[in-house]
């Protein structure tokens, strides 16, 4: 298949594949929940947790793996249960880093226990959950405990929609928390709580991701649409809107360059996003000073 001028032809060929509806289907669903839940990994500064938990629950697939269950359950499960972890060893997320270090050395060495007791030699599996297959995302219900650790378009909307809700309930006090959780504990809000909350909704977030991008690679997606959108907005709303925005495009553009080419999609997403965030983080600084001249007579 070859690439022509013809877009909306392109457009048609490539949703004439079942395979291909439910990538940008499930792709789309992931790219809204990550763009979301990352403005606020970036507002309260825990990449580190992000990135750790990412690596938490390939441990959790492993075992799921030794099992003989969906992998995807496995991540779901470790993440959870690390990220709660995290949150109540270091109530503070300012102070998290080494609650951050101590819960991902321990599970990744009981990741590397699983390991040692799976028999099995999947490479394939292997792959998908480290790097991501989402040309591999089913459309069945009948699907999700066999579809290779990745879980269908109805669970990830399940999962998506539950998440946003939570999202959408705890939104104004996560905000308050995020920004100055030292005056938000003043205020009365239960920041340790919100912390838990939080540490969660990264958990799920990161799990339905993996699908598009796998573990190793969830920051292209999890964290720098929203670096970029944290660069271009001064509001919260329109940092979400921008966000989002961008890991929609990243992952639409991606699904349509790998369609036409052999490389994987999880690639071009991270490049997209990688130099989008380039371009803004370097022109963004001498917009501003031009207009400071402007301005200034």
């Amino acid at each position: 298949m070859s690439f022509t001028i013809d877009l909306i032809g392109d457009l048609q060929q490539i949703f004439h594949y079942t395979f291909m509806q439910n990538a940008y289907e499930g792709g789309t669903l992931v790219a809204i929940v990550a763009g979301i839940v990352g403005y606020f990994v970036i507002l309260r500064r825990s990449s580190f947790a992000a990135h750790s938990l990412s690596h938490i629950g390939f441990a959790g697939a492993a075992g799921a793996a030794v099992l003989g269950v969906n992998p995807v359950y496995g991540l779901l499960l470790f993440s959870t249960v690390g990220g709660t972890s995290m949150a109540v060893l270091s109530p503070r997320a300012a102070h998290r880093d080494v609650s951050i270090g101590l819960v991902l050395a321990f599970l990744l060495g009981t990741g590397a226990l699983f390991l040692t007791l799976y028999v099995g030699s999947d490479a394939e599996l292997a792959y998908s959950i480290l790097f991501g297959e989402i040309l591999a995302i089913s459309n069945n219900w009948s699907q999700p405990l066999s579809c290779g650790g990745l879980c269908g378009v109805q669970l990830t909307a399940i999962a998506s929609v539950i998440l946003l809700a939570a999202v959408a309930i705890v939104y104004r006090p996560l905000l308050f928390a995020s920004l100055d959780e030292e005056v938000a504990e003043a205020k009365g809000l239960p920041t340790a709580q919100l912390g838990i909350v939080f540490m969660l909704l990264i958990a799920v977030a990161t799990s339905i991701a993996v699908q598009v991008v796998g573990v190793l690679l969830i920051f292209s997606l999890m964290v720098t649409p929203a670096a970029i959108a944290q660069q271009l907005a001064k509001t919260p709303i329109r940092a979400l809107i921008i966000s989002v925005a961008v890991a929609l495009i990243a992952t639409w553009l991606g699904l349509f360059i790998a369609f036409f080419t052999l490389y994987p999609v999880s690639f071009y997403i991270t490049t997209i996003v990688f130099v989008l965030y380039i371009v803004v983080r370097f022109t963004k600084p001498a917009m501003n000073k031009r207009g400071v001249r402007r301005v200034v007579p």
